[in-house]
């Protein structure tokens, strides 16, 4: 039987640290918010619900958050964290073409997100649900990630006239964006890596072809 992530903590003398027992009390929380969110949407999920998944006391969970979008929104900041630098580890050297370091990217962005449908939908579907914050976190996430893609475009030195590689990365984030996203709507997390070849030819398309 796989192990339980959110199985609690040995009873009396754990040897674990305060901040030790908090961070993973905290770490519970994050992975039970999005999965409670994916299943159930934002908007449907309450404190109650998370707490049930982790198997985390109230109090606690107030120790951590001030509330459902407080605890939502931690977790969508440590996911997108990971993901950007996931995506920026895969450039690889500069010295490397562009097409063959946004090939990589989109590789290692779609496998990520194919690999974990409930943090893909939590991220790119149900963050709409938090309101005003939730938009407003996603737009400046893709902001990075539009800048990772226009410092490629830079260092390559290689971007049709009229355009400039900032547009060029927001751009091709926008196309992403709206891909992939009605892939997870529709259910099809596990086909988002069909999309990396084509996603390459359209930074192709906008790049100087000389």
């Amino acid at each position: 039987m796989a192990q339980d992530k959110y199985l609690t903590l040995p009873r009396g003398h754990h040897r674990l640290s305060r901040d030790e027992v908090g961070a993973a009390q905290r770490t519970r929380l994050l992975l039970a918010v999005v999965e409670v969110v994916a299943e159930r949407g934002y908007a449907a999920t309450s404190v109650g619900d998370v707490l049930k998944r982790a198997h985390i006391s109230r109090q606690t969970f107030y120790e951590h958050f001030a509330n459902k979008e407080d605890c939502f929104l931690a977790a969508f900041d440590e996911a997108a964290d990971l993901l950007i630098a996931r995506m920026q580890a895969a450039l690889g050297p500069a010295s490397d073409p562009v097409l063959v370091r946004m090939d990589r990217v989109f590789e290692s962005y779609l496998a990520g997100l194919s690999a974990a449908p409930e943090l893909a939908r939590a991220l790119l579907v149900e963050v709409y649900g938090a309101g005003r914050a939730g938009v407003a976190r996603r737009a400046a996430v893709q902001e990075r990630f539009a800048v990772t893609i226009a410092d490629a475009v830079t260092v390559g030195q290689r971007w049709r006239g009229g355009l400039s590689p900032h547009f060029i990365g927001r751009a091709v984030i926008g196309a992403v964006s709206a891909l992939v996203t009605a892939r997870i709507e529709a259910g099809e997390a596990a086909t988002l890596p069909e999309l990396r070849g084509e996603l390459v030819e359209l930074v192709g398309a906008l790049l100087d072809p000389a």
